[in-house]
């Protein structure tokens, strides 16, 4: 703790200039005007306290050391900094763009001040650490005889990968898709993480030794239980793809579509690849079911896309911009943050929920349309495409959190329709056709505290087996998973890999 009155003498936080929304809004660039090293930014990692305590560690799934390369980061110590969190994390550059932050709202600073800028810092070092030359492969020293299947190369499997490879495992990595990366390729959009950022860490992978396979879909093009008699173990990182649905009436008109039909090819289209749906938000009235992140993904790429207008429907109530009192520090607490798509237009909708998609004549004539603007969305097809969504106004009441309001029932124009309500679970249905795996009760492959799957030599980690979480969460469990593996396939240890975390550990920071 190089200044300890820094956080008394720097009490303003500062965030980076995001570029104007006009210009933003019409390309797919990172929608900030600035990088994360900037004049103060010395200055603002001089606001950490150094904690005898250091809670925002307790946030952090990864464990990061933040105090220490917080004061290396007010030194300029850059590569030191980086051999720091280097240590901890395999991708800093992914969860200091799209992580929650989980860490910030743990900062002890946090109880009476704006937290210490921990995201910002973590981005800054491993930014500089790439433009000083200091990120290099790691190549093992030596090779060992035992080879690893990764399925899925999402941050856990890259996470698994670049581990077990660098213990001097032969890893190969099997892909879906035509490019690496999983959803941070083809489901966060670019303007949120640009793909130039996951290219160069394979590179680096491959300079290390992993192998990649694009294009293979294990239980089609290799049956699961084949690939498992190639290798000496197999790690299954294929996310939670399986998306929640909507049974309400309507749900089959046309225009309808899951928020990870329509991501994927907005970035295709980006990137010059031939889209696989063909979805897209040009000159039409958007709705979009769901506030989350997803949510708000398909907010900002459908107002780049040209859609005459966005709103998006969230059922629960808008979040609070301060801590409630049931959320207390240093708990992580839901609040009210502006997202940059919020920021450049569409509406949202709190306290609202869906009854009816409306698509026909008939149903369309139920309803009363006031003016001739919002009528303009409603024409007639004839061939059973949305035009309509029905929605009702929610609020707490004696039937439950969500009962709805009588007299608040309207309709609003839809000409597409995107649902963005989260995902149940992995799509297992060759695995356990071909390899079967006990699942848990919704629906993740089960395992062990030691990320062991009821198959000998398979694991799993990731969104496959704890569920739909964060990109933060898949880097940490791909790392124990691959220690884990690595105890596995050796009853010597072989590797100074780090003792695997328990796949039952959940720090109080993390909301499931």
């Amino acid at each position: 703790m190089g200044d300890p009155r820094g956080f008394l003498k720097v009490r303003t936080r500062r965030e980076l200039a995001e570029r104007p929304i006009e210009e933003r809004i019409k390309d797919w660039f990172d929608v900030h005007a600035e990088s994360g090293l900037q004049p103060w930014t010395r200055e603002q990692a001089a606001r950490c306290m150094d904690c005898g305590t250091p809670f925002c560690m307790t946030g952090c799934p990864l464990g990061n050391v933040i105090p220490e390369w917080n004061d290396l980061v007010r030194q300029g110590k850059w590569e030191d900094a980086y051999n720091r969190l280097s240590q901890t994390s395999n991708f800093p550059e992914f969860t200091g763009r799209i992580c929650p932050a989980l860490c910030e709202q743990a900062c002890v600073l946090g109880i009476h001040q704006p937290p210490t800028m921990i995201k910002n810092d973590e981005v800054t070092i491993i930014d500089q650490a790439w433009e000083l030359g200091y990120v290099k492969p790691l190549p093992p020293q030596r090779l060992t005889d035992q080879t690893v299947a990764v399925v899925g190369s999402g941050p856990a499997g890259l996470a698994v990968a670049q581990q077990l490879t660098r213990a001097g495992h032969t890893v190969v990595v099997y892909e879906k898709d035509d490019a690496l990366g999983g959803l941070m390729r083809y489901g966060i959009p670019n303007f949120k993480l640009e793909k130039g950022l996951i290219d160069r860490r394979i590179e680096q992978m491959e300079a290390e030794g992993t192998r990649f396979r694009t294009n293979v879909e294990i239980g089609k093009d290799i049956s699961w239980d084949e690939l498992r008699d190639r290798y000496d173990a197999m790690v299954v990182a294929i996310g939670s793809r399986v998306p929640r649905d909507m049974k309400i009436p309507g749900r089959e008109l046309d225009g309808i579509h899951f928020a990870l039909d329509f991501l994927p090819d907005a970035t295709r289209r980006v990137f010059g690849v031939k889209p696989v749906n063909d979805i897209t938000a040009k000159d039409k009235h958007v709705v979009v079911i769901g506030g989350g992140d997803t949510g708000s993904d398909c907010l900002g790429t459908s107002i780049r896309q040209g859609a005459k207008s966005v709103t998006v429907l969230q059922i629960m109530p808008k979040e609070p911009t301060s801590r409630p009192d049931n959320q207390p520090w240093p708990t992580f607490a839901r609040l009210y943050q502006k997202t940059t798509s919020m920021a450049e237009g569409g509406e949202y909708l709190y306290n609202t929920d869906s009854v009816n998609f409306v698509g026909s004549e008939e149903e369309r004539s139920k309803v009363t349309i006031e003016d001739s603007a919002t009528a303009e969305g409603f024409a007639a097809d004839e061939r059973g495409h949305v035009t309509g969504l029905k929605i009702v106004n929610v609020a707490p009441g004696e039937n439950g959190p969500f009962t709805r309001q009588p007299g608040t029932e309207r309709v609003i124009p839809a000409d597409l329709v995107l649902i963005s309500v989260g995902f149940l679970h992995p799509d297992t249905t060759t695995l356990v056709d071909q390899l079967p795996v006990e699942l848990d009760k919704r629906g993740n492959i089960a395992r062990n505290d030691n990320f062991a799957t009821s198959q000998d030599g398979v694991f799993v980690c990731g969104d496959a087996g704890r569920g739909q979480s964060l990109v933060v969460w898949a880097i940490a469990e791909g790392r124990s998973c691959a220690a884990a593996v690595d105890e596995y396939l050796s009853s010597e240890k072989t590797s100074e890999l780090p003792a695997p975390i328990k796949a039952s550990d959940r720090p109080m920071m993390l909301p499931r």
